[in-house]
């Protein structure tokens, strides 16, 4: 069954190579702002529209996206530094079909790995390249060391922040740390538990126009998450809001921000350095 499953996926990886796999890198200025509960419910929205997508926890020592699902991960990116293990064996799958990678809290240690174990890991997970139309990064709050180089290494960052003035400050940090480092970052805010679009768009527009004011970068907006008392409902039950109160506010909203991503986002070109390939060759330049 094993054999069979394998060579299932590589024929879908060959009927999909002409379309690249992007890579998103989902962050936040501070912990608290429900970025996590954001990169689950999105690339859940991804799924249905028919949009392949892989979730990969790299939140450091807090990794929590398999308590939102309510699951508990057999195998973590750890496991492939065993001989016999793949990256078809460390994919998991949560509901709604969302397949996932956990991380590990250990996963700081994975950055200090010598070359030629950092190699192998990172040739393991080149497969992927092609499987999935789009993986999503959710990495810790802040700027942390490990949530720098997923930042500057993807090819697009979306920032999740609220209206609270310490998110909306905390946000900038991230923008202007990003901004310093590589400015050609595409960077896309959402504005998560809004009391309404337009508290949404006008926190938006506040930190857009400091960004441009100070730093001359042009930040776009996704859009906005409305506040849902059915969003911790879902985390108690430990179900992605959108398949627990599909109706509900925030999953409309959700579906909402999916359309305007699918409908504005440009596949990297099959030999630009971009999707997976480019994205680990420059995660391990940053490494090292």
């Amino acid at each position: 069954m094993r054999d069979q499953a394998e060579q299932l996926r590589e024929r879908m990886q060959q009927n999909r190579k002409a379309r690249p796999t992007r890579l998103i890198t989902v962050s936040s200025g501070k912990g608290g702002v429900g970025k996590s509960n954001f990169s689950l419910n999105f690339g859940l929205g991804l799924i249905e529209r028919g949009h392949k997508t892989i979730l990969f926890d790299v939140d450091l020592g807090l990794a929590n996206l398999d308590v939102l699902m309510g699951i508990s991960p057999r195998h973590n990116l750890f496991h492939l530094l065993e001989p016999d293990k793949t990256v078809w064996d460390i994919l998991e799958r949560g509901p709604g079909n969302l397949e996932f990678i956990a991380g590990g809290s250990g996963f700081t240690q994975i950055m200090q790995l010598e070359d030629a174990k950092l190699d192998r890991l990172f040739s393991q997970l080149e497969p992927l390249h092609g499987y999935a139309d789009t993986i999503i990064f959710d990495t810790g709050a802040g700027v942390s060391k490990e949530s720098i180089r997923f930042m500057l290494s993807s090819d697009e960052v979306i920032l999740v922040t609220t209206p609270e003035p310490t998110a909306i400050t905390d946000a900038y940090a991230v923008i202007k740390m990003i901004h310093s480092r590589n400015p050609q970052v595409q960077i896309r805010m959402v504005i998560n538990r809004a009391t309404s679009e337009r508290e949404g768009r006008a926190t938006a527009d506040k930190l857009a126009m400091v960004a441009k004011r100070f730093l001359n970068m042009e930040i776009g907006t996704l859009g906005y998450i409305t506040d849902d008392p059915h969003v911790s409902k879902a985390v108690k039950l430990q179900r992605p809001f959108l398949l627990a109160y599909p109706e509900s506010q925030a999953s409309k909203s959700i579906r909402k921000l999916v359309g305007s991503y699918l409908n504005h986002a440009s596949a990297p070109e099959r030999d630009s350095g971009g999707g997976l390939r480019g994205f680990l060759a420059k995660l391990k330049n940053f490494v090292r």
